[in-house]
């Protein structure tokens, strides 16, 4: 018989400037916008109402302020939560970067180097940093539930990966900011047991 699990809960941070519109944003750190604090504040009650053993965030102040907003003020912050690192096409939206190679795709194609700030990552080394995050979990996830605070692409990977697929399988998950998402198990199989509720705003940017 499988021991009693509780739900890994991903929360993608409240809108920026930049999500809303469509910037890559990586490691730029950026505040959330009135609708982002807006739709933070929104996750409290059904956090509320979960038993959560613990919590985790990543570094920027978007999550860490999503975080707080939602009532997970004891949240520890995870360097490997980090968004993906986009590199030398930080800032831009697809858009732009497919002026440039037309029909690209993060997901296919990847990322150019940037500066010393922005080195880039590929979808592989993303993965390696959302399996050491949920190597740390797993044990914490016994019987209660534990929460991340984190970004769209990051998550996505990490969803990938406890599904046990290969990172840029996260293409198949898109996921808004200001959205509640858990992981769980079915006997022995990892699932997805809900995703991107509620949304105070359909967004497809990254970061």
């Amino acid at each position: 018989m499988m021991l009693p699990m509780g739900e890994l809960i991903l929360i993608r941070h409240g809108e920026t400037e930049w999500s809303r519109s469509g910037k890559h944003t990586g490691r730029t750190d950026l505040p959330l916008t009135e609708a982002g604090r807006a739709a933070a504040t929104a996750l409290r009650p059904a956090l509320a109402a979960r038993h959560i053993a613990a919590s985790f965030v990543s570094p920027a102040s978007r999550a860490i302020e999503t975080a707080e907003l939602a009532g997970l003020t004891g949240a520890k912050v995870d360097p490997d939560l980090w968004e993906w690192d986009y590199g030398g096409y930080e800032g831009l939206t697809t858009d732009e970067i497919r002026t440039q190679r037309p029909s690209w795709s993060l997901w296919q194609d990847g990322i150019i180097p940037g500066d010393a700030a922005h080195p880039g990552e590929t979808a592989e080394e993303v993965g390696a940093r959302t399996d050491a995050v949920l190597g740390r979990i797993r044990p914490l996830l016994r019987d209660e539930d534990v929460a991340l605070v984190a970004h769209g692409h990051l998550l996505r990977v990490l969803t990938a990966r406890w599904l046990g697929l290969a990172p840029d399988d996260g293409k198949l998950f898109r996921l808004d900011t200001g959205t509640f998402s858990t992981l769980g198990a079915e006997r022995e199989q990892s699932v997805i047991s809900s995703w991107n509720l509620p949304s105070a705003g359909r967004q497809h940017a990254a970061g």
